[in-house]
């Protein structure tokens, strides 16, 4: 399985299957790391984002090292939508501006008496440029082909709440809608809702990572939430098929000093898990390299 990792070929849903099932991490770890390395060589980027709620001032929340303004929070109407949208690009310039879910979309645009495809069109003119979350445990697959229609590329999926055992299927699921439409550029396999009383351990989620990109080849990136996972789990998905850290903070308050602030910690994760950190921005081009 290796060498046909390494030479290019795509393991069967079967294979994967058979790996995931076995208790040894190992292998399925060495698999999702060849596969990694030899789609994206020893480079792991990461993205620095300014998060800011719908109905807050977008003025002071954006740092100037952010390369991502991504709007938090349900709008409660289309036109609170549009405004926030114009009041982060008026902050962001030429960043990207993120925002917003599925069902958010879905839900003003279904109360404005506004179609979906039309809501799509206004948000984008306004300059949103990317969803915040597509989870692919509650999307319908019609949803992928609205919004490449409706231009936009590179969509991030995410997971809402599946559990562990559910999540290969999703991913060979967006990996089939990858085939279809092409405009999937991202996964990030782990949940975006934790449940207190029935948290996922660090097995489950490294393997999830592992299943993510071994089942996906057609999707260029694996993705860890670094504000939600934090560091530890973050370095070693590395090691298991992730290559992109994202929502890092866009601050740059280092009180303890340089080597204290958030870009150095991740930069410092990143190389001591033996790759190469570089900075993207949010159209998932890489703005900086380091060695």
């Amino acid at each position: 399985m290796l060498e046909r990792v390494t030479a290019g070929d795509r393991l069967s849903a079967s294979e994967i299957a058979a790996l995931s099932d076995a208790p040894d991490l190992l292998p399925l770890g060495m698999l999702a790391d060849a596969l990694r390395r030899r789609l994206r060589g020893t480079t792991v980027t990461y993205l620095r984002v300014a998060a800011c709620a719908v109905d807050h001032s977008f003025t002071e929340a954006v740092p100037p090292a952010a390369r991502e303004v991504r709007i938090t929070g349900a709008p409660a109407t289309l036109d609170v939508a549009l405004t926030a949208v114009r009041s982060a690009k008026a902050v962001a310039g030429d960043r990207t501006v993120s925002g917003f879910t599925w069902s958010d979309i879905d839900r003003v645009a279904s109360e404005s008496g506004t179609g979906v495809s039309r809501a799509l069109e206004t948000l984008r003119a306004a300059g949103l440029e990317a969803m915040a979350e597509l989870p692919i445990d509650v999307l319908p697959d019609a949803v992928i082909g609205i919004l490449a229609d409706a231009g936009f590329g590179r969509l991030r999926l995410t997971v809402e709440s599946a559990p562990a055992g559910d999540r290969r299927s999703l991913v060979e699921r967006a990996s089939a809608l990858q085939d279809k439409y092409g405009c999937i550029q991202a996964v990030s396999p782990l949940p975006t809702l934790l449940q207190a009383f029935r948290p996922t351990t660090g097995y489950e989620d490294v393997k999830a990572v592992a299943m993510a990109r071994l089942a996906a080849p057609n999707i260029p990136t694996i993705q860890v939430d670094w504000s939600r996972y934090g560091p530890k789990l973050a370095q070693v998905a590395l090691t298991f098929g992730a290559d992109d850290l994202d929502a890092v903070t866009a601050s740059d308050e280092a009180p303890d000093g340089r080597r204290r602030a958030p870009v150095e910690e991740v930069r410092r994760n990143i190389e001591a898990a033996g790759f190469a950190p570089a900075e993207r921005d949010g159209r998932f081009h890489q703005v900086e390299s380091e060695k």
